[in-house]
C-alpha cells in the first residue's frame, strides 16, 4: 500500500518541480537580473511597502515581485472570494506537509507504521499540496496579466523591454510561490 502511495506521489511532485523550473526559475535566472527603469510618477509602491525611498532603477525580478504584489492586492479587492481561495490553498501547502510528517514520525515511533509508510505519507501530503497549488495558479496568472495590461496602458515603464521583463518575472514569481515551501527548498 505504501509503495503505491509513494509511486503515485512522485509523479505530481516531479511535474510540479519541472513546471516551477521551466516557468519560474528559468525565467528569473535568465532575465531576473536585467536592469530596468520605471517611471516613479506612475510606479506606486506595492501594498505593504514601508520604504521611504523608492528606486527608479532596479532588477526585473524586483519589479516583477512588486508587480505581482500589486496585482494580488487588486485581485483581492476585485474578487475577494477567489483570492481567499488561492490564499487558503497556499496556507494548506504550508501547513499540511509538515504536520503530516509530524504525525508520521509519531506513528513510526509508536510502531503503527513502517519508516517507508512515514515517507510515503510525507510525499503524499506534499504531492497533494503541490497539485492543489498548481491547480489554483491560473486565476492568479490571469490577475497578473490583467494588472500588466493596466501597466502597459499607463506606461509605468518607459522602455517596452523593461516592462515585458517585469511582467514575465511577475508570472515567474507566481510559479515559484505556487509550490509548498517544502518543495521550494529543492533547487536544481
Amino acid at each position: 500500500m505504501f509503495k503505491l502511495v509513494l509511486f503515485f506521489s512522485l509523479f505530481p511532485i516531479a511535474l510540479a518541480l519541472g513546471a516551477r523550473w521551466w516557468f519560474g526559475q528559468r525565467i528569473l535566472g535568465g532575465i531576473g537580473g536585467r536592469p530596468c527603469r520605471a517611471d516613479l510618477k506612475r510606479w506606486l509602491p506595492a501594498p505593504g511597502d514601508a520604504a521611504l525611498v523608492h528606486r527608479e532603477e532596479g532588477r526585473a525580478a524586483d519589479f516583477g515581485a512588486d508587480l505581482r504584489r500589486k496585482a494580488l492586492e487588486a485581485w483581492r479587492v476585485e474578487d475577494p472570494k477567489a483570492h481567499a481561495s488561492r490564499e487558503n490553498t497556499r496556507r494548506f501547502g504550508m501547513a499540511v506537509p509538515p504536520l503530516s510528517a509530524l504525525v508520521a514520525v509519531f506513528a513510526v515511533l509508536v510502531g503503527k507504521i513502517p519508516v517507508l509508510g512515514a515517507f510515503a505519507i510525507l510525499l503524499g501530503a506534499t504531492a497533494l499540496a503541490a497539485a492543489l497549488g498548481l491547480l489554483t495558479l491560473p486565476p492568479e496568472l490571469v490577475a497578473i496579466s490583467r494588472y500588466a495590461r493596466k501597466a502597459r496602458e499607463e506606461r509605468w515603464f518607459p522602455d517596452r523591454d523593461d516592462e515585458d521583463a517585469a511582467v514575465r518575472c511577475a508570472s515567474a514569481h507566481a510559479w515559484e510561490q505556487a509550490l509548498p515551501p517544502i518543495l521550494r527548498w529543492i533547487r536544481p
